[in-house]
């Protein structure tokens, strides 16, 4: 444990190293990106789109109960973009990328593939880290903001199949509730999930032993950890973004 946390802590050094930006391979940069982006899209999509009807089902008739149907779209509407599609997104990712991270740094230190690129000069932090780091920063973000479009869309779809609820009454609530603060606050919380992310599933995967043991043992605590950081960041991120309940009252 102490030697990941030593690498970590290098990993973290290497990224704020202005001088390693220019050291960044292009074509690694986008491969990561299209593993990230690109083969995380669909599964992202959707489980929104799940999460969103199943949340809306819940929500919705007590709302209708109450007479409260001008609030539905505005309720779904914070509810999705403040928290249900950045936390549901950063788990999506480290199940699907954040454990593909571990497991194939985790396959190259086995093979000696990391002292290959010693021997080639080749910083294997710069070659191998940063471009998945970076590619979790460009690519989390956007999908947070489809999976919150998706789930938006999906709950607009079921108020209206199963309780007619019409849909411009839906998104005229949603829309005038959503505020471009609320995105910004929101992009943030994908950004800094996606750096724990990435940072923690890299350094699990380059601390491994040389053995095939090890592969799955590392993978499964990066995976762990990465949940216990993200939902533990979660918890005091909404606190300190979105704690001001009279702001919440005044978009209502």
């Amino acid at each position: 444990m102490f030697k990941r946390i030593i690498l970590l802590s290098k990993v973290i050094f290497i990224f704020f190293n202005i001088s390693n930006y220019k050291k960044v391979h292009l074509k690694n940069l986008i491969t990561q990106m299209q593993i990230v982006g690109n083969n995380s899209v669909g599964i992202v999509l959707l489980t929104a789109f799940c999460v969103g009807m199943v949340f809306s089902l819940q929500v919705v008739k007590e709302l209708l109960y109450l007479n409260a149907t001008n609030l539905i779209g505005s309720i779904l509407t914070i509810s999705f973009i403040r928290e249900l599609s950045p936390i549901l997104t950063a788990i999506i990712v480290i199940s699907r990328v954040g454990s593909s991270f571990t497991a194939e740094l985790a396959s190259m230190c086995i093979t000696e593939q990391l002292d290959a690129l010693y021997i080639l000069g080749i910083n294997p932090l710069s070659y191998l880290v940063i471009p998945r780091v970076y590619a979790c920063l460009f690519m989390l973000p956007l999908l947070n903001i489809l999976s919150f479009a998706t789930s938006l869309s999906s709950s607009a779809y079921l108020c209206f199949i199963l309780y007619n609820i019409d849909s411009r009454i839906f998104f005229f609530s949603a829309l005038s509730t959503l505020c471009y603060i609320d995105l910004i606050k929101s992009s943030l919380k994908s950004y800094i999930f996606a750096f724990v992310i990435a940072i923690v599933s890299c350094s699990w995967g380059l601390s491994s032993t040389s053995s095939t043991k090890s592969v799955g043992i590392s993978t499964t605590s990066s995976v762990v950890i990465s949940l216990v950081l993200v939902l533990t960041l979660d918890f005091f991120l909404s606190y300190y973004m979105f704690n001001n309940t009279t702001e919440t009252l005044k978009l209502l």
